[in-house]
């Protein structure tokens, strides 16, 4: 190879360097979840509560008060989602593992109770007033951010599909540490990293449905889910997150979405937040808590969306 040509390659790889730099710090900088907890108005608190409330408003619909078909959407999806990702085996697993069948346990945000009979010292906490009627064990009304039972209530428990729906998921994960003992043993399990395009459901939904802004979006949705996108964002995020935790105890980073309270698109249209997996386990770890099933020491970098199984030490 002539000393020109060599030149030639030299420089190509040295804008083609740059110019993958610059994509990944803009990446880095526009795709960084910036958010964190904010105190709520009564009015948004309320919001909340009400719409998990009618979504569980009836077991058995009459005719003079069906649900509406947002509702039914969303307790027919949530029931699926439980038959796909196989949850009842996978609880069922993790409480014999850790050996709390017999244990005081607790489920987050509960719904129908669906998971009651796995272990026998079984307490559901759910948001929503009408769902006491699904319950033979006990079920206690109240808020994940403002748990209604004395520190060190717990020698364990489990969230599924529930902190994407939390206004304030970092002041949820405080109270479930807070009402575990120590050695308790969480098995996390939400919707992990939530994007913004769900709420419009711009990847169901015809081109003919939107306004130019609308399609521009819908065409960078396959971009922006594509592998190779979310492995640059989530590397690029992750490291600087992971060095914070280096000096204490972290605050929850999330990205802040916008929830879709009217049209019930596609799975959580009506997600408050998308947390990264790492992010979670980051802030365990940050305050001496152990994750049980990550790779590695700290986690992989490119840690997949499974539940985070985590020891609590206080």
């Amino acid at each position: 190879m002539s000393s020109n040509a060599r030149n030639r390659l030299r420089s190509w790889a040295i804008r083609s360097a740059i110019a993958l730099g610059g994509a990944i710090i803009v990446i880095a900088a526009t795709r960084f979840p910036y958010s964190v907890d904010r105190p709520l108005s009564a009015e948004e608190t309320e919001r909340n509560r009400k719409y998990y409330a009618e979504a569980y408003a009836k077991g058995a619909p009459t005719e003079e008060q069906s649900p509406s078909a947002n509702e039914s959407k969303y307790v027919e999806v949530a029931a699926g989602a439980t038959k796909v990702w196989h949850i009842e085996e996978r609880v069922s697993e993790f409480a014999a593992k850790y050996g709390l069948r017999n244990e005081a346990v607790l489920d987050i945000g509960s719904g129908r109770g669906y998971l009651q009979d796995i272990v026998e010292n079984y307490t559901g906490l759910d948001i929503s007033s009408n769902v006491g009627r699904f319950y033979h064990k006990k079920f206690v009304l109240g808020s994940a951010t403002a748990m209604p039972f004395p520190d060190n209530s717990f020698d364990g428990g489990w969230s599924l599909f529930v902190l994407e729906h939390v206004p304030n998921p970092e002041q949820a994960l405080l109270e479930t540490r807070r009402v575990m003992k120590d050695n308790a043993v969480l098995f996390l399990y939400p919707a992990w990293s939530r994007p913004e395009w769900l709420a419009e459901g711009y990847d169901v939904r015809p081109y003919s449905d939107f306004d130019l802004r609308g399609k521009l979006i819908k065409a960078a949705v396959p971009t922006l889910a594509s592998v190779p996108f979310q492995a640059v964002e989530r590397v690029s995020t992750r490291i600087p997150r992971n060095v914070a935790s280096w000096f204490g105890p972290t605050r929850l980073h999330y990205r802040l979405l916008r929830a879709n309270y009217k049209e019930y698109w596609e799975p959580d249209s009506d997600a408050v937040n998308g947390i990264d997996r790492y992010e979670a386990m980051v802030w365990f770890r940050s305050r001496g808590d152990e994750c049980l099933n990550c790779e590695g020491a700290s986690g992989s970098l490119l840690m997949r969306s499974i539940p985070l199984v985590i020891r609590i030490h206080k």
